[in-house]
């Protein structure tokens, strides 16, 4: 599924204060609708996640998890996700249950097994 980088601070901004959150262990999602017909996606993860390396991996380990669960009808969405301690630590497996779990509490869209996965690389811009 494409979708649209989250890369400005006001949209982040804006999230966060008028979206919804979905707490985890592993992970907080973030949703609020946008008027673009198109899902857009923002990755987080702070320095209390760890150093450089954990804090790459946490983002890579979570795109990976989105790009297995993001279904291609879930547009007019703007979602976060924020890495928590345990992230880097988890297989893109474990995290794409956890995060399809959030998301379905949140009223998304989840891709199902039937439907196709997309190619590799298929979710950036």
């Amino acid at each position: 599924m494409k979708y649209r980088v989250l890369n400005k601070n006001r949209d982040f901004v804006r999230i966060y204060a008028r979206g919804k959150s979905y707490v985890h262990p592993h992970l907080v999602l973030y949703v609020a609708r946008n008027r673009l017909g198109r899902p857009r996606v923002g990755l987080t993860a702070t320095k209390k996640v760890g150093g450089a390396v954990q804090r790459n991996r946490a983002r890579r380990v979570m795109r990976a998890a989105l790009a297995q669960n993001l279904s291609p009808n879930c547009g007019g969405y703007d979602i976060i996700l924020v890495a928590r301690a345990r992230t880097p630590g988890l297989k893109s497996t474990q995290l794409a249950g956890t995060l399809a779990r959030l998301m379905k509490k949140a009223g998304l869209p989840v891709r199902t097994p039937a439907e196709p996965a997309p190619p590799a690389g298929a979710g950036k811009p």
